[in-house]
């Protein structure tokens, strides 16, 4: 991992500290300026709430509200009649099963009506997924068509698309992702699986071996990444595969914790012939294919991962719904001591934590559907934030549930330790929690260092342009004794110490990254517990934008639960800002502790074992 890290930042590094080749410096834009050109979460790491990305919260229109309740109805008929337990303990999904999920369109929720898919917007595909109760199906749609034939629809030409889709759209083919292999997990880029172009430069020759393929043993059409010559040097390239290509073979399912009904095995590749045509990526548009898309796969790979992400998100929230609704029933008539479990605080602070943990991935995954459904740039930390806080939240979510249920929730007869077992893949799968925790905090920072280099260019050459240097102070200045009393633009006057609460840590968070900046410079990469604080801040700070929007949403149209939800939203920016100033506290705090943790670790990898010597004298072999 820590290699893989090394890798994704030294792409996202940020130039804070690099003087520019030409000597002539860029225009200074103001912080808000800078945030306008930007995904939301970027410019929080510029210490700006650019609340028209935010507010109003997204909504389907009345039309789209209808046509989805039409499809989730029967989903939820279907799921009722599946036996989630006989799944688990065959470690089958029946052919019936699947039959009935591809005459519901299931295979195909966002590919075009024209290739005979349902075209849903990302709104609705993330609203389908958390119908998906059982998990194994749930990943084994999501494989199919979350990544496995989403490089096709979001890089695939329009012959690679009128070729594949229409097929992957039923269910008559199955679609997997192929990427990762024994020496390369959350490290794309080094992948051993290699593919050599022909002499007569008509296809391609695919050799190696996959692990871990979700899909691997049933899909028919594969989206596979091999390093491949550019210009004497190894870069990867992605491939559309076809099983009937032959030299592609499957080992046997592989026996996991959870998920156990899905197909999860390794794939080989032996003299596989590939088409030129089959290259995926690639051209002005990134869909070129074909020659044009040779070495482009880790752009194609990084894309499709990044727009997948958020069904996590919104199927975790699903997953948190049904648990609290089943803990729920057992709390408000199981009775100890001669009253309920309801009536107890304790039992109490669980629900009361558990709506608020739902309700914030609900509202951060439908709002980062929705700006990606209107075209907002670069998504990719929210949905990477949906995806590591809908994993984690969804674990500990079920786990408190079972805690609740007592004895009743640890047998197999009720579904919650297959949830567990199921949910516990959630923080690996599709880039490890670690891993994003590193993307969203570089990626976030890059945004920051990029203009805190002009700044800093242009206080090395103050004459160049002294406009622009007033400025800058005066804006700096105006932030510092302002912001934090500055409404937000949007909020429901209810929600008012909400917003400030928002206003107030996005400005102290601009300020730390900065500080990070200027101290570490482009070595900031190296500074992987704090980045670990930054991500984890700015994913609370998104966390109470999307509650606080969605809030004042069902405020401003008074629905029946809007006095609820203000309840949830208020109470969670308290929480939320009282995270982020333990996060911001540890920043400026922590450094010689982490070192002195780090110094623990290493004394252990050199020994490869616990130190200590047991407290009774009695040892261990």
């Amino acid at each position: 991992m820590v290699l893989a890290a090394a890798r994704l930042t030294r792409r996202l590094a940020p130039r804070a500290t690099r003087a520019f080749a030409s000597k002539e410096t860029p225009k200074l834009k103001s912080a808000d300026e800078a945030a306008q050109g930007v995904s939301y979460t970027r410019g929080l790491f510029l210490g700006v709430n650019n609340a028209k990305l935010a507010f109003p919260y997204p909504k389907l229109s009345e039309d789209e509200v209808a046509t989805l309740q039409m499809l989730v109805d029967p989903v939820i008929k279907t799921f009722e009649t599946i036996d989630g337990r006989k799944i688990d303990e065959t470690k089958t999904i029946p052919a019936e099963t699947m039959d009935n999920l591809k005459e519901l369109g299931l295979f195909g929720l966002q590919i075009p009506e024209e290739l005979n898919g349902l075209g849903l917007s990302n709104t609705g595909y993330a609203r389908v997924c958390e119908e998906l109760i059982d998990g194994s199906i749930a990943v084994t749609l999501m494989a199919h068509q979350s990544i496995g034939l989403k490089g096709i629809l979001l890089n695939g030409n329009d012959a690679q698309k009128e070729k594949y889709l229409p097929k992957l759209a039923t269910g008559e083919q199955m679609a997997a992702f192929v990427l990762t292999e024994p020496s390369s997990g959350s490290d794309a880029q080094s992948i051993q699986t290699r593919a050599v172009l022909s002499e007569d430069k008509s296809h391609f020759i695919l050799n190696g071996g996959k692990i871990w393929i979700s899909n691997g043993g049933w899909a028919e059409v594969m989206t596979v990444f091999a390093q491949t010559n550019v210009d004497g040097k190894d870069k990867v390239t992605a491939f559309i595969v076809e099983r009937a290509f032959g030299g592609v073979t499957s080992g046997p399912p592989e026996d996991k914790l959870g998920i156990r009904g899905s197909n999860t095995c390794q794939v080989f590749f032996d003299n596989v012939k590939i088409p030129v045509e089959n290259v995926l990526g690639g051209g002005p548009d990134g869909k070129t294919g074909g020659l044009a898309g040779v070495g482009h796969g880790f752009k194609v790979a990084m894309n499709i991962l990044n727009n997948g992400r958020f069904g996590i998100g919104a199927a975790s929230g699903g997953n948190l719904r049904r648990v609290i609704n089943m803990a729920a029933e057992h709390a408000t008539t199981r009775k100890q001591f001669g009253s309920t479990l309801s009536s107890f605080g304790l039992i109490k602070e669980k629900f009361g934590n558990l709506a608020l943990q739902t309700y914030a991935i609900e509202s951060m995954a439908y709002m980062t559907t929705g700006m990606i459904d209107r075209g907002d740039p670069f998504c990719e930390i929210e949905a990477a934030m949906c995806k590591v806080y809908g994993s984690e939240a969804a674990f500990n979510g079920i786990n408190e549930a079972i805690q609740v249920m007592g004895g009743t929730g640890f047998m197999k007869d009720w579904p919650f330790e297959r949830y567990m077992r199921d949910a516990r893949i959630l923080s690996i799968f599709e880039g490890t929690n670690e891993i994003l925790r590193m993307l969203i905090a570089l990626s976030g920072v890059k945004t920051a260092g990029e203009r805190l280099s002009v700044v800093g260019n242009l206080f090395k050459n103050p004459f160049q342009d002294p406009a622009a240097i007033a400025s800058e102070i005066s804006d700096r200045v105006q932030k510092k004794l302002n912001l934090k009393k500055t409404p937000l633009d949007g909020v429901h006057p209810n929600l008012k110490a909400s917003g400030e609460l928002l206003q107030a840590r996005t400005a102290e968070f601009g300020d730390i990254v900065e500080t990070l900046l200027r101290k570490h410079g482009k070595n900031i990469i190296h500074e992987q517990l704090q980045m670990k604080r930054v991500a984890d801040a700015a994913i609370q700070l998104f966390a109470m934008t999307a509650t606080i929007s969605r809030a004042t949403t069902a405020l401003n149209e008074k629905t029946p639960t809007a006095a609820h939800e203000q309840a949830l939203a208020s109470l969670f920016a308290e929480y939320a800002s009282d995270k982020i100033l333990l996060e911001l506290r540890a920043i400026r705090t922590h450094k010689k502790k982490d070192e002195r943790l780090c110094a623990i670790a290493d004394q252990m990898f050199t020994e490869v074992k616990y130190i200590p010597s047991h407290p009774t004298g009695v040892n261990s072999q």
